[in-house]
């Protein structure tokens, strides 16, 4: 059963945090998500003629903590185990919300269901996979993408590190302060994630999901309140600020894609810029700057310049190369050629192409096609950019970014230089 698209949206933003509330309380991961599908089947079978609750995270949490108790009811093996465990919590901790009220505590359960899923018992790609899965709602096939994998090997991850937690009998608390340096690590990897795959979706008809970007920021922001001298988190939020300021100005009416060089910026949103820079300036004196402050600062270049020929390419060119140098990925690298054909022309970001193309985890990935395409359009070989504008739109799985890449491609067939 389908929801027109306010409720649909309703649901994947109270999902994680109804999922967070029953792990909590009831412990046993996959139980718990188990327990929230039947709630939103419920939900999907009583909302549309009832209408949404008052409060819908409290109905979602009623219903699947019912579910979760029946189970244990129905299972004889888990009797003492059940009752043992309800007469250790305090009566409070027994307590299920209903419409007209809510733990103030319990706003903190998705930051604590984010911990958990970062535990040091997990290994790195397990921990940023799940919590993706878990607090930030991706599919399986979203989350392989985002992590350049396999759909199959992505699934076999999430339920390995499933069924570590539950090995482990990890707490679904936040970690003490001895342990947050190295937690904070994977977690801002994660929310880095979860805010990417929502501002450009890497499948399905729409190009941004505001509830992944505002999950990852909202959640960011919890986390910078928390450690407010950390500079890498204080520079991850500036960078989500600073991108997200132009989501108003990436589409058209239509939902057509506006590159960054033809979006007008008077559309920006100039409060999160501000916000953004003010974050970026008040950590950068504090030390050496990570990969999250530089690439806030290369956002904060863009968001500077009052027009797109006013962008100071040069500066833009040397965060790159420090960000290189900090952090060295493929996306960096990729990234970085587009400076470089703006400062030493299309022909020299051209040839760094070859050496990218034979990184496996590149190859073959829509956005080196579409890298490839732009920098021949602007070298003037608009035959083969139209070429790999195409390549590149039968690549990858989002319907606005195909549609996009294939009215490049057209334009340049149409275009007087064919």
């Amino acid at each position: 059963m389908e929801f027109d698209g306010d409720l649909a949206d309703l649901l994947r933003r109270l999902t994680p945090q109804v999922l967070a509330t029953l792990v909590r309380r009831h412990g046993n991961f996959d139980a718990c998500e188990d327990a929230v599908q039947d709630a939103l089947l419920a939900a999907a079978t009583q909302w549309p003629g009832e209408g949404v609750p008052d409060n819908p995270r409290g109905w979602l949490t009623t219903v699947g903590s019912r579910r979760l108790t029946d189970q244990y009811r129905s299972e004889l093996a888990r009797r003492r185990r059940e009752v043992t465990t309800a007469a250790r919590l305090p009566a409070d901790e027994q307590w299920v919300p209903g419409p007209e009220a809510e733990r103030p505590e319990d706003q903190d359960d998705t930051l604590r269901l984010l911990f958990l899923c970062c535990h040091p018992s997990l290994s790195p790609p397990a921990q940023a996979a799940l919590t993706l899965r878990a607090v930030g709602g991706l599919t399986t096939g979203q989350i392989a993408n985002a992590f350049l994998t396999s759909e199959s090997t992505m699934a076999q991850r999430i339920r390995r590190a499933k069924q570590r937690i539950r090995a482990s009998g990890i707490p679904f608390r936040l970690p003490p302060e001895r342990e947050l340096p190295d937690r904070l690590r994977v977690v801002l990897h994660v929310l880095y994630l979860i805010f990417n795959e929502g501002y450009t979706a890497t499948s399905g008809p729409r190009l941004q999901r505001g509830e992944l970007t505002g999950e990852a920021i909202r959640l960011t922001r919890e986390v910078h309140r928390r450690r407010p001298a950390a500079g890498e988190v204080a520079g991850l939020l500036a960078l989500m600020l600073l991108t997200d300021a132009r989501r108003a100005a990436r589409t058209r009416a239509d939902g057509t894609l506006i590159p960054l060089s033809e979006q007008d910026r008077s559309r920006w949103d100039r409060d999160a810029i501000r916000e953004g820079i003010s974050l970026l300036t008040s950590t950068l004196p504090r030390g050496p700057a990570g990969p999250y402050q530089l690439q806030a600062a290369i956002a904060a270049v863009h968001a500077e310049a009052a027009r797109p020929e006013e962008t100071d390419w040069a500066q833009i060119l040397g965060l790159y190369d420090l960000l290189q140098r900090v952090s060295p990925s493929p996306v960096v690298a990729l990234n970085r050629t587009v400076a470089v054909a703006m400062v030493h022309g299309p022909q020299v970001a051209l040839g760094l192409l070859g050496g990218l193309a034979a990184d496996d985890r590149l190859a073959g990935h829509h956005r080196l096609e579409a890298t490839r395409a732009h920098l021949l359009e602007m070298a003037g070989d608009h035959t083969a950019a139209h070429s790999c504008y195409r390549l590149a739109a039968g690549r990858t799985a989002s319907l606005l970014e195909r549609r996009y890449l294939e009215d490049r491609a057209a334009r340049l067939v149409a275009g007087p230089a064919r």
